[in-house]
């Protein structure tokens, strides 16, 4: 299991519902931008502890580092950090698809890239979807697949995560 603050159904429902809104907010403020919602793919009651926290701002760094590279400026970042969760919002002036492509690409790259949540909107709003699905950490089958079914107990999956943020952390 991970260690850190347990948080519970109502207070992860609250967090979506304000995350949502940041959304909204920057979507406003930036319209014609493109968003990138980003967070970890972290199952059971622990969403953060330090580890998780140094995956997360390693995680935005390899983000920023790509926008740079296609050289989209980020003309808006917002962080939140809290016991739900480490969340960034950047509203990024560059073309979405090109921008879904360098995440899904970074998400399959990085050495725990599999536990990156980069969700990129369109200027309309709409959620861009990977062209292929991802892979469950511990059978490789689809995740959605495994994920709705409950193949895998989230102390199995919590410990495959910890091994991997043991081995990453050390190197």
């Amino acid at each position: 299991m991970l260690n850190g603050t347990h948080v519970e159904l109502p207070a992860m429902l609250m967090a979506r519902e304000a995350r949502a809104a940041a959304q909204t907010a920057c979507r406003h403020a930036h319209p014609g931008c493109a968003l990138i919602s980003f967070g970890l793919n972290i199952p059971g009651p622990v969403k953060t502890n330090d580890d998780l926290r140094r995956l997360f701002d390693d995680g935005l760094s390899s983000i920023e580092a790509c926008l740079s590279k296609l050289e989209f400026p980020v003309v808006q970042k917002l962080e939140h950090h809290a016991s739900t969760g480490d969340e960034a919002i950047l509203a990024v002036d560059g073309d979405a698809n090109a921008i879904k492509a360098a995440a899904t690409k970074l998400e399959e790259t990085h050495p725990l890239g599999r536990l990156f949540d980069i969700d990129v909107l369109d200027e309309s709003r709409n959620k861009l979807s990977r062209a292929v699905p991802r892979r469950c950490l511990l059978c490789g089958e689809q995740a959605q697949v495994c994920a709705r079914s409950r193949r895998h107990s989230v102390e199995d999956l919590t410990n495959r995560i910890n091994e991997m943020l043991l081995e990453y952390l050390q190197r």
